[in-house]
């Protein structure tokens, strides 16, 4: 029987900071389909690693594996490209534009042969996207209208439209409402059902139990 490849494999990790050693000698490996959570005290290196599986911080020391091929990520734009997305605490949305401008943002749809936007096509597919976590809003919202929790979503949708097949979701719930989280956690579900790896920081360790597959700590 072959040994499953990792969607995400982190060998040997380490951060050094003028001195300070951040990490030191991290292994973590996140598959397919699974809800891994990260522990660790204030402190631990949570920030840093998370960083550096973003593109943020190079590594030190160590290995990044991308479903077994070796992977070097210069900025967050590598770590993108190659389908990893991180979702901060702090929301990298812009709440004047709409969801689907948002997610969009700076490759939109172009008509057939004309530097315009195809608004319809955007819109349109953005639907899709929210339809794929069970959301049914107007992708036309804008997001200053958005609860939090509902912002939180829309940048998960927005990580889908980048073909993030790696999702890191640090500390998701800190700010949210019990019936909040419980979408949150329906949603987490469901990228699990089609085939996301997931990376879920929490200090909440009810949410451990109730949400992830395995921990590292």
């Amino acid at each position: 029987m072959s040994k499953q490849i990792a969607a995400l494999e982190l060998t040997h990790i380490s951060k050094q900071f003028s001195g300070t050693l951040a990490l030191q000698d991290v292994n973590i490996s996140v598959f397919a389909g699974e809800v891994h959570a990260l522990l660790g005290a204030n402190g631990a290196g949570k920030s840093t690693l998370t960083k550096i599986i973003g593109g943020v911080y190079r590594p030190s020391n160590g290995a990044i594996f991308l479903s077994g091929e070796s992977k070097q990520f210069t900025s967050p734009y590598d770590a993108q490209q190659a389908g990893i997305s991180v979702l901060y605490q702090e929301l990298n949305l812009l709440p004047e534009l709409s969801i689907a401008e948002n997610v969009f943002l700076g490759n939109e749809p172009q008509q057939s042969g004309w530097p315009v936007i195809d608004w319809k096509e955007m819109l349109n597919q953005t639907a899709e996207l929210l339809a794929r976590i069970g959301m049914t809003i107007d992708p036309d919202m804008k997001v200053t209208s958005l609860s939090v929790a509902q912002q939180q979503m829309i940048q998960v949708v927005k990580a889908l439209h980048h073909g993030a097949r790696v999702i890191v979701m640090d500390e998701p719930t800190a700010r949210l409402t019990d019936h909040e989280t419980r979408n949150i956690f329906r949603v987490i579900r469901t990228l699990k059902q089609q085939g996301a790896a997931v990376i879920f920081i929490s200090h909440r360790l009810e949410e451990i139990k109730q949400i992830c597959d395995r921990v590292t700590i």
